[in-house]
């Protein structure tokens, strides 16, 4: 009998492993015992001795573990990056998780008027906290608010419900790229809606926006350049001159905020955002921004503006393809009514809580892991503690950085690349993955968003590192 003909069969091999059944399922563990079968038999093919039993069993667990394994996994983001795009962008506060998972599980008034017993809008849900936060100082029943799937989507709905088939201005100096290369040229086309640029790259006027208002112009747009900044010989026109020429023209003013702080950063020793409520005191007729950034709730695009252009926003057909589901709106809700009690928001929001994270706290934590990290890695890398600067992410403040520490980790050595790719590959293999960022010589955990409730979480998978 040659070695192929020893392999097991696998019913054979399914009756040894009735507790991975009962976990996973017959249909994926049998796919895995098959997998494992078929490379121990292509090793036979070419020689390879057959696995041990024990050994057979365990690979067919460590396939279905990881096969089960969600693909949405939880990660330590030490990127140094707050709002990091690619790891999900804000945390959600524990009121708005509760209140999704209260949606998620049981049916609930999504579009169902309780008072009435008829048919309800989902706008309606979160309408009137946004019109009271975002339109705090303007007469509320002149402004209504409705929510898409992201800015972008705010913005691609707002222009094609206002001018479809017409133009918008903007200065050449708003014409932004956000992340993905999405360009606001191309979201306007895709709206359907002529572009007219005015001034230069760094310096637009007054008498550039009035002058290229036309018989088909139907905005005035202004886009907050929140991912860059243009520093030297610049100008650009605030948002109530901009206002006063659209009006007085006959068009709406829309500003596309982007990130969208909904409340006064500076009150909180940070960097000043601009805010829908001043953009609309200013006399924008209309405002987007978006919920996962600043300020600090689920992936959502809103919108606020006077209520006769949020009425025209909301009847286009594409409002129904871009609207948001129940889990959604419960997070957002949640989110907004943490900014009726401002003394509290820091506490209570993530974003801003790890945002006004002192200094002293967070080396102190890293003066804690140092030593549990250092001896995880031996003599592979030496670890320090060293001040570095956090970025709020995700197109807020681009210029700006918060004072932070971070554990670096250096190779010995001088040529430490390969070493440095595996660090890093060592610490995104744990239970839950560690992201930082290589830095010249070093693999850097800027710990400002490593609370100290995740502490222990942390140092305890150190042991399970592999190289």
């Amino acid at each position: 009998m040659n070695e192929r003909q020893k392999i097991p069969a696998v019913d054979r091999v399914l009756l040894q492993l009735p507790d991975l059944i009962e976990a996973h399922g017959r249909q994926p563990v049998t796919a895995c015992v098959r997998a494992e079968l078929a490379a121990a038999r292509e090793g036979a093919r070419h020689g390879l001795p057959l696995p041990e039993e024990a050994a057979l069993l365990a690979a067919i667990r460590r396939r279905a573990e990881a096969s089960a394994r969600p693909h949405l996994r939880p990660v330590f983001n030490l990127t140094g990056t707050v709002l990091h795009t690619n790891l999900g962008r804000a945390l959600l506060a524990d009121e708005a998780v509760a209140l999704m998972t209260e949606a998620a599980r049981s049916p609930c008034a999504l579009e169902y008027d309780l008072a009435s017993g008829g048919r309800g809008d989902r706008d309606d849900l979160v309408c009137e906290l946004l019109v009271e936060l975002a339109a705090a100082s303007l007469p509320a029943d002149a402004y209504a608010a409705t929510v898409v799937n992201n800015n972008a989507a705010a913005v691609l709905l707002t222009l094609n419900a206002l001018a479809q088939g017409k133009e918008a201005v903007v200065s050449r100096g708003e014409l932004v790229e956000i992340g993905g290369a999405f360009r606001i040229p191309d979201v306007m086309r895709r709206a359907r809606v002529k572009l007219v640029e005015v001034g230069a790259t760094n310096c637009t006027h007054e008498r550039d926006y009035a002058e290229a208002i036309g018989p088909r112009t139907a905005l005035l747009l202004k886009v907050h350049a929140s991912n860059y900044a243009v520093v030297g010989f610049t100008k650009s026109v605030d948002e109530k001159a901009i206002a006063g020429i659209a009006h007085a023209a006959g068009v709406p003013f829309v500003v596309d905020l982007g990130s969208g702080a909904l409340t006064d950063f500076t009150a909180f020793g940070l960097p000043a955002e601009p805010m829908p409520q001043q953009a609309l005191a200013a006399g924008a007729d209309i405002v987007t921004f978006s919920g996962d950034k600043l300020l600090g709730g689920p992936q959502a695009g809103l919108i606020v503006g006077r209520k006769e252009l949020i009425a025209r926003i909301k009847k286009n057909p594409l409002k129904r393809a871009l609207r948001v589901g129940k889990t959604t709106l419960a997070a957002l809700e949640a989110t907004l009514r943490l900014y009726r009690d401002p003394q509290r928001l820091a506490a209570r929001l993530p974003t801003l809580r790890l945002l006004t994270r002192p200094v002293a706290g967070i080396e102190a934590l890293g003066q804690r892991l140092l030593p549990a990290v250092q001896a995880a890695l031996g003599e592979r890398a030496a670890v320090t503690l060293q001040p570095c600067a956090s970025q709020i992410g995700s197109g807020a403040l681009p210029v700006e950085r918060l004072p932070s520490a971070a554990l670096a980790l250096r190779p010995p050595g001088h040529r430490t690349g390969k070493a440095l790719a595996a660090l890093e590959a060592a610490f995104r293999a744990l239970p839950i993955p560690v992201i930082g960022s290589v830095q010249g010589d070093a693999l850097r955990f800027d710990l400002r968003c490593l609370e100290d409730k995740d502490e222990a979480r942390f140092t305890a998978q150190l042991a399970q590192l592999k190289f």
